[in-house]
């Protein structure tokens, strides 16, 4: 088919536009906005007088004057019911994660009392509730207590802890302004799968201290460390502490299981931390029990929270230490406040905006480093029960604070004989349900690698170190954004039988491929980190096909067509790397189409003159009208081939 012919065919399918161009800082400022505010948080302010501006400001940055004006008697009396309920297992959740952070037992009360208040006026969740947990404690107690000991020197690693508490809200904070959530995204499902679950596994190794008596106990939070302190100390095992610790955690796991079957009695459950703590004191008090080994929590200071922004250390020689301890935690923390926050709101058909709770979490730990409090989020178990016992706002934190606020004027006495087994069995039993078996046999059976991410991140925290583990986890997960990136999946594309419909070969069985053309699907983005790859690929593909087209009697490879559909940009290198693949498709004599290439690479392939070098006749909009060009021009020439050799004759060849 002459040129002529193929123009007059050309001419009938729809070219692929340009976009008209934009200017630099423009088309700047739309990447900018789009990577930075995706839910558009301006758009409620356009069109508005100042004074409306300013009203909306404020009520973006302090949701409860949002709320407030709409609150009413009936969610009052449901935020007082949830408000008393989950103060009834902050009580003992706070003692037990600040003996796991190895501070004393008031300041993880304390730490249910500001918090939750700042985070009322401040948070977008209206079922998340406020207070420690036990990772980030574990945490604080692995990081901290490697440079301070904190029985040998109490006061200094107490000022550590509020010291970095504020690094970890002033972190949170700046996420939340900067608009930088994005980095907590980088914390995938399996990889905080796997890490709790190995903190939670550590956590409760290490409560064996607490159910079996001992006193001395290693520092060290790796399953070797903690098994061979426990059973080196045999001989200080005492029955008594034991009985007593797996009685009460058999009364917990119970509670546990029975308000799982009948979700209408989640109370039960929830109230089993505090029967738990109030039966063992009772117990302890009548028996005398601390007097034969059974360790007790002592004197708790009265009063409510002391200022402690004099405490905070800025000159410490630890300060470095300090630093990365409130970074680690933030994040973990963020992770899971956020994570839990979302996922009721889900269930409730509702928005929290990620970037005002990091700010939210921020100002809380900030406000709480300096009133005696260390690091809070909110946790998945306190934030269940919340939900459960039918809060509407946030208002239940503070019925929730106030409730606290009582105890420590008025009852913290009453925790004197509170036995240190009751507490361990409290976390045993709270960790084994951040535990997820089935979560772990899903990853199995969808995603191998998100199991292997999951797995060595449980391994890495449990046989190393939290910080190990950690580490483990998030080099897998960008390991897997790398390859993801590097190695993009290209498949061949066939024609679905009686339909203009192209799909994967492999996917599709009864999908044909078209004789003298390939078609190649590119699944990503061409970037400098894929290009090669991407060109090594394509040129084993033509083999492939060239080797397949040699063995069967179909007509020989002719053209290669570059499905760009699923390529939403390409750089430098990926402009390089198709003119490369035009140059060795010219040696083999083939031909290279594009189709549905997308408008930022049509920009770019214009402004770098691959278009031209192409030629702007081999360009189409869909692979439909690509394969149907090259079948117009195989069948044309096939055709007119036919009608010369039909009339030649013999005596013309000589």
């Amino acid at each position: 088919m002459g040129n002529a012919d193929f123009d007059q065919y050309s001419h009938h399918h729809q070219r692929v536009e340009i976009p008209p161009p934009k200017p630099f800082l423009k088309t700047l400022k739309s990447n900018v906005k789009e990577t930075l505010f995706p839910d558009d948080p301006f758009r409620k302010f356009k069109n508005q007088p100042f004074s409306k501006k300013i009203s909306l400001g404020l009520q973006y940055f302090v949701p409860i004057l949002d709320w407030a004006p709409r609150y009413t008697f009936q969610f009052f009396k449901a935020d007082v019911i949830a408000g008393i309920t989950i103060a009834s297992l902050a009580v003992p959740q706070g003692i037990s994660y600040a003996g796991l952070a190895n501070l004393p037992p008031v300041i993880g009360l304390y730490s249910s009392f500001v918090p939750p208040m700042i985070y009322a006026m401040l948070g977008s969740s209206k079922h998340l509730a406020i207070g420690n947990v036990a990772v980030p404690s574990l945490l604080i107690s692995a990081m901290l207590g490697k440079v301070v000991n904190p029985h040998e020197n109490p006061k200094l690693y107490l000022q550590l802890v509020f010291t970095a508490t504020f690094f970890a809200g002033v972190f949170q904070a700046s996420l939340g302004l900067l608009r930088l959530g994005l980095i907590v995204d980088f914390l995938s499902h399996a990889t905080i799968l796997g890490f709790m679950g190995g903190a939670a596994t550590v956590v409760c190794l290490q409560q064996l201290k607490g159910i079996l008596g001992l006193v001395h106990f290693t520092h060290q939070t790796d399953v070797v460390s903690v098994m061979s302190s426990i059973f080196s100390q045999m001989h200080q095992w005492r029955w008594e502490s034991g009985v007593l610790g797996c009685c009460f955690l058999f009364f917990l796991l119970l509670t546990r299981y029975f308000s799982k079957k009948k979700p209408s009695f989640f109370w039960i459950s929830a109230m089993a931390p505090l029967t738990s703590v109030i039966l063992g004191s009772v117990l302890v008090y009548f028996t005398h029990a601390e007097k034969v080994g059974v360790q007790v929590i002592g004197h708790l200071k009265k009063g409510i929270n002391p200022p402690s922004y004099s405490e905070l250390s800025f000159s410490s020689p630890y300060l470095t230490t300090v630093i990365k301890t409130g970074i680690v935690t933030s994040v973990i923390a963020l992770a899971e406040g956020i994570a839990v926050g979302r996922s009721f709101a889900i269930m409730e058909n509702y928005d929290i905006d990620g970037n005002k709770e990091m700010i939210a979490f921020g100002l809380m730990n900030i406000a709480g480093s300096c009133t005696s409090c260390y690091l809070t989020t909110g946790p998945f178990s306190r934030t269940a029960v919340n939900f459960n016992a039918g809060c509407k706002t946030a208002v239940s934190n503070i019925v929730m604070a106030t409730a606290v606020m009582i105890t420590l004027l008025l009852l913290t006495p009453l925790f004197h004989y509170t036995p240190l087994v009751v507490l361990s069995s409290i976390i045993i039993s709270a960790m084994l349900g951040i535990i997820d078996y089935n979560a772990v046999i899903h990853l199995w059976k969808v995603d191998k690698y998100d199991f292997l991410v999951c797995i060595s991140s449980y391994i890495g925290v449990v046989f190393g170190s939290v910080e190990v583990g950690l580490i483990v986890a998030v080099v897998m997960s960008l390991l897997r954004v790398l390859l993801f990136v590097a190695r993009p999946k290209t498949f061949a594309l066939g024609k679905i039988p009686n339909s203009m419909t192209y799909r994967s070969t492999e996917q599709y069985s009864v999908a044909s491929s078209v004789p003298g053309v390939l078609i190649i699907h590119i699944d990503a983005p061409i970037y400098f980190a894929n290009a090669s790859y991407l060109r090594e690929r394509i040129s084993r593909w033509i083999d492939e096909e060239e080797e397949k087209q040699r063995i069967s009697t179909e007509i020989e490879l002719q053209y290669v067509i570059l499905d760009m559909s699923a390529i939403g940009n390409i750089d430098t290198s990926g402009i390089s790397m198709l003119e490369e693949v035009k140059r060795i498709a010219d040696r083999r004599c083939l031909q290279v189409l594009l189709a549905n290439p997308g408008g930022e690479v049509m920009k770019k392939l214009d402004k770098s003159n691959f278009i031209d070098t192409i030629g702007k006749e081999w360009i189409y909009l869909t692979v439909g009208e690509a394969v149907n060009a090259c079948n117009y021009i195989l069948h044309t020439c096939k055709f007119q081939s036919k009608r010369i050799d039909s009339s030649t004759t013999p005596d013309d060849n000589v």
